[in-house]
């Protein structure tokens, strides 16, 4: 008889720990696994899923007034939040029904609950304990809400998918990509929209093209976007809210969302007591196996805080059960991870930016497009896109792919696909394109803008 209760005990149901946990126990290994709130985690519950889908909705508005210069007539279109929150709150009782459903088919135990973890071998959830071979922590993490004066009207991303009205009024605080999403949705929406981010520029991390064509977009849709501004504090008035800026300024809304960032989840697991060792913002520091100081302890996602996207979580609790039991190994390669923001208009990137590729080549050329799509040439919208290749001069290798406009994300999937493979400009420039669409301008762009 095995002196441990499990092989493998997993700390949250979401991305990564649900897929290490059905990985496991697919290698026949014992494995239980605590959630203390629900299964899919923030990607299924607060974050991609669900956000996506107001995307989606947040759209029709723009197609509706597309549609007019096609030819099409329709009745004055009508928004009902109340029918959207039902639809999304189905989906994703949809969706936390499959991930248990998952969890049950591959024999894992489901204890639901919060867990600490007492020593290197124990975890307790309320008065149950496992003595466990190996922990995995996969708990995420959480915004985060500055210590302003008024901030406790403050809301957070969770709270927009659980709100009961839509305000009119919203002043979004950060420059992130929720924050850029959350403004496109709300404009979309038909809320009255103000963005305020403390830098001069949003999306910080992407290329410098790209993030100055998505302000000048979305000013262009007339949502108030007003850089090197930071809110001071928060006062509560009869029927809304006005916040000051650093700039004498006060903006009077109905709502106020602050993303300005997230936190590990690492708070009442017990984990410094035990050695495990924590960065300045509380994410859990881990080898390149993923293990912490404690070597039967292991995290991974957000937990870690390092590259914060559901595919890597998931790639992440691939390569470490595949480390630890079978002997086939899939290390996780971070080098062109592909990622987007469903902002409107849509950003997608992989590999480096054009700042990025001079610190690094001392030769580099980039190829730069911006244009009117098709569809737009009739929408009246006056929509663009804006495409972008960054490459080696002394290789001719691809180095970064760039675009914002519709179905960057889509798009650039593909462009992943060639540049992890190693392509050149030159194979871009022989590849034949697919005519008429937009994605034909990655394989026509022949000069250089530098």
């Amino acid at each position: 008889m095995t002196e441990f209760d499990v092989d493998l005990f997993v700390i949250g149901a979401g991305s990564a720990g649900v897929r290490a946990a059905r990985m496991a126990a697919g290698l026949g290994k014992q494995v239980a696994i605590a959630e203390n709130r629900h299964f899919g985690g923030t990607c299924v519950n607060v974050g991609c899923v669900p956000k996506k889908l107001f995307v989606y909705a947040s759209q029709f508005g723009d197609d509706f007034v597309a549609a007019g210069g096609f030819g099409w007539t329709h009745n004055p279109a009508r928004f009902d939040w109340s029918h959207l929150m039902a639809q999304k709150n189905r989906e994703i009782q949809r969706l936390q029904g499959v991930y248990q459903n998952l969890l049950d088919n591959a024999g894992v135990q489901i204890i639901t609950g919060q867990a600490r973890v007492l020593d290197a071998h124990t975890v307790a959830v309320d008065a149950q304990q496992f003595h466990c071979e190996r922990i995995v922590i996969a708990t995420g993490g959480q915004p985060t809400i500055p210590d302003i004066p008024g901030k406790q009207w403050i809301k957070t991303s969770n709270d927009m998918f659980a709100l009961n009205t839509l305000p009119q009024r919203i002043l979004i605080v950060g420059g992130g990509y929720i924050a850029v999403e959350f403004a496109g949705i709300m404009h979309g929406l038909g809320v009255k929209t103000t963005l305020c981010y403390r830098s001069n520029q949003l999306l910080r991390g992407f290329d410098d093209d790209i993030r100055e064509f998505v302000t000048q977009e979305m000013r262009k849709k007339a949502i108030d976007i007003r850089l090197d501004t930071h809110i001071s504090r928060i006062e509560q008035t009869a029927d809304s809210y006005t916040a000051y800026t650093d700039q004498n300024q006060a903006i009077s809304t109905d709502l106020i969302l602050y993303a300005t960032g997230r936190t590990p989840n690492t708070t009442n697991l017990g984990l410094s007591q035990l050695g495990v060792e924590l960065d300045e913002k509380g994410a859990i520091k881990v080898n390149a196996h993923y293990q912490t100081h404690v070597p039967s302890i292991y995290a991974l996602g957000d937990v870690t805080n390092r590259i914060n996207l559901t595919p890597v979580a998931t790639a992440e609790a691939m390569a470490l059960i595949n480390h630890l039991y079978s002997d086939r190994q899939t290390p996780v390669d971070y080098d062109n991870i592909p990622t987007a923001v469903f902002s409107q208009p849509n950003i997608a990137s992989v590999g480096l930016t054009e700042a990025e590729a001079r610190k690094r080549y001392p030769h580099i050329a980039v190829y730069k497009s911006v244009f009117t799509p098709m569809k737009h040439s009739l929408s009246g919208l006056g929509a663009q896109t804006l495409m972008k290749l960054v490459v080696d001069r002394s290789s001719d290798k691809v180095l970064g792919a760039h675009m914002a406009g519709d179905n960057a994300g889509e798009i650039i999937q593909g462009m992943a696909i060639a540049i992890r493979a190693g392509a050149t400009k030159a194979v871009f420039d022989s590849t034949l394109g697919i005519h008429p669409t937009t994605a034909e301008e990655f394989v026509t762009m022949r000069t250089a803008a530098n």
